[in-house]
């Protein structure tokens, strides 16, 4: 069967409870992309390997680390390359992540001091999908 996916999209944004914390931050507009079989819900750290619920990570120094200062960089860039390859197989050049996220944000993350300092900065799922020639909005673009 043909599918028409438009967009990738954060799972959490679609009521899925993957985040962190084992929850969600539901956006009914993105969910009804779902819905309506133009996007694909995806969880870059869960396709790392990483559990729900899981210590909060932030990126420090080019690495992703947790409050615990483990190093998750490599579960970080698996589940960003499972993305990837995800939009490459349907062919789909947008995506619609969950900004300040370590993985998804597209525009602001945490500083990677555990304060909730909010810079500049982009997700390792965003970067890397940026860098194949998907654009990437968050969720907070969308649902304006």
């Amino acid at each position: 069967m043909e599918n028409n996916y438009e967009y990738i999209v954060s799972a959490c944004l679609c009521g899925e409870n993957c985040r962190y914390d084992g929850k969600s931050t539901l956006s009914e507009k993105i969910k009804r992309l779902v819905d309506e079989g133009k996007a694909i819900m995806v969880c870059p750290e869960v396709d790392g390997g990483l559990p729900i619920p899981r210590h909060p990570c932030e990126i420090r120094n080019s690495k992703v680390v947790n409050n615990n200062n483990e190093d998750k960089t490599e579960e970080f860039v698996s589940g960003a390359h499972k993305v990837l390859e995800l939009a490459k197989k349907h062919n789909i050049k947008k995506a619609i992540l969950k900004e300040k996220s370590p993985s998804c944000g597209s525009s602001f993350i945490y500083d990677g001091t555990f304060s909730r300092k909010l810079i500049k900065g982009q997700g390792i799922t965003t970067e890397l999908l940026r860098k194949n020639g998907i654009e990437v909005i968050s969720d907070e673009e969308f649902n304006k």
